[in-house]
């Protein structure tokens, strides 16, 4: 597949909090506590999910400049207290939201609750200041309407919430400003609980935001936060929740942030990318949406490393989607019908991807092979396994010959079978395949 060169452009400390989810990807330090990490089971259906619908919409929307706009710009307090004012979300639905999600194949939804600013969006009684989108011209209960909307369209319910606050000093200098800092952490413990408390059962809590002064690692601020009891509170209410790393305790799953390309072998834990469809994950005003090539190399990807995507999309201050992006999302709902058999239900393997060229997922007895490159993969023997193959064919199409020897296996295609995203090919064995 074509590397088709959009960049997500970051930089500063808005690029450090991208790097430091990357790092806690790949050497996670955080606090381990397998006391409150999930079984198996009660992760399988979220592993099985595979795709997920991140909504960053915040008081820095009416801005258009992103969601780091008040730290980047040195927007104090009261000036950045104003835009509760032009806060109106006129064409904000939580249903429509709900079915373009569905309609773009996703089993789940995360909808940012509160963002690094601290404005939250719901009726907060812990909420600093009443810093909320009831106090706002909007006087809505966003978070009521979201979760209600997920339900309804049988999606699974996310909830994101930064325990960091910009509005605090404490947070910038926990130590020497120490009051402010547990002024801070209390409104965490009061705003978690309201969001695990208030809105029904919730399936999944997305943190961002557990480090301390814009530096070292979420692990590094867990002498304030207490990740654990926190989580623990979590549990109390919710069981079963999932929940991410980012609070400074492991979580159930690993996090890879941004837009850059997933390559290397299989991941052998649970493991999400998120990235953005814009060049923000809040919204700017020139809409521009990463094209939909790019998207399905992410999805092929990750999932053919045994992790799931959470696509970002970012409304505009009326609460309304971006067109480019829905029509994005939509193209991603109809490759999903049909190849979702692919997708949905499978893990990564049996077979080692070749970045760029191929990469396989499991089913039961059936194996998918993605390829993004045909040309390339004509030449690839495919490892030997255990189980016999009994036929190939193109997904929902034609036969194919194929070999299978103590060398591996050999599939024939021909330039008539060449798709210029991914060639999904279907394989069935005698036996399902072990994980």
């Amino acid at each position: 597949m074509a590397n088709t060169g959009y960049k997500r452009e970051m930089t500063g400390a808005e690029l450090e909090s991208m790097q430091k989810s990357q790092i806690h990807f790949k050497s996670p330090n955080n606090i381990i506590y397998p006391g409150l990490k999930l079984e198996e089971k009660d992760m399988k259906w979220w592993r099985d999910a595979k795709l997920g619908l991140f909504i960053h919409y915040g008081l820095y929307s009416v801005l258009g400049r992103g969601e780091w706009a008040k730290f980047n710009e040195k927007i104090l307090d009261e000036e950045y207290e104003k835009l509760l004012d032009e806060f109106k979300a006129e064409k904000f639905d939580a249903d429509e939201w709900a079915q373009i999600a569905k309609d773009a194949g996703m089993k789940y939804m995360v909808m940012v609750a509160r963002h690094h600013d601290g404005f939250a969006l719901w009726d907060s009684p812990g909420s600093y200041r009443n810093f909320t989108s009831m106090n706002s011209a909007a006087k809505r209960d966003f978070v009521k309407e979201y979760t209600d909307a997920c339900r309804r369209m049988g999606l699974k319910v996310g909830i994101y919430y930064s325990p960091m606050d910009w509005r605090f000093p404490g947070y910038f200098k926990p130590k020497e400003l120490i009051e402010s800092a547990l002024e801070m952490k209390k409104q965490c413990y009061a705003q978690v609980e309201e969001l695990m408390s208030k809105y029904g059962k919730i399936d999944i809590l997305w943190y961002d935001g557990g480090w301390l002064s814009h530096k070292g690692s979420d692990v590094g601020g867990a002498w304030l936060w207490e990740p654990v009891k926190l989580n623990q509170m979590v549990r109390k209410y919710n069981p079963k929740i999932v929940i991410n790393p980012r609070s400074g305790w492991e979580g159930d799953f690993r996090c890879n942030e941004g837009n850059d390309e997933i390559r290397g072998s299989i991941v052998n834990f649970a493991w999400e990318k998120n990235f953005t469809l814009s060049r923000a994950w809040g919204w700017t005003p020139d809409e521009e949406c990463m094209p939909f090539e790019e998207v399905m190399s992410h999805v092929i990807n990750v999932v053919v490393r045994d992790g799931n995507v959470l696509i970002n999309i970012p409304p505009r201050p009326d609460g309304s989607f971006p067109d480019s992006m829905v029509n994005v999302l939509m193209r991603l709902g109809k490759w999903m019908n049909e190849n979702g058999e692919s997708i949905y239900e499978t893990r990564g393997g049996p077979f080692q991807p070749i970045d760029r060229v191929f990469g396989s997922c499991y089913k039961d007895n059936n194996v998918y092979i993605h390829i993004m490159d045909c040309e390339k993969f004509r030449d690839v023997m495919l490892s030997p396994i255990k189980q016999k193959v009994l036929s190939c064919s193109i997904l929902n199409g034609e036969k194919l010959t194929f070999t299978q020897d103590d060398n591996g296996i050999k599939i024939n295609i021909e330039p008539k079978h060449y798709k210029p995203i991914d060639l999904v090919v279907k394989m069935e064995l005698d036996q399902p395949v072990q994980p």
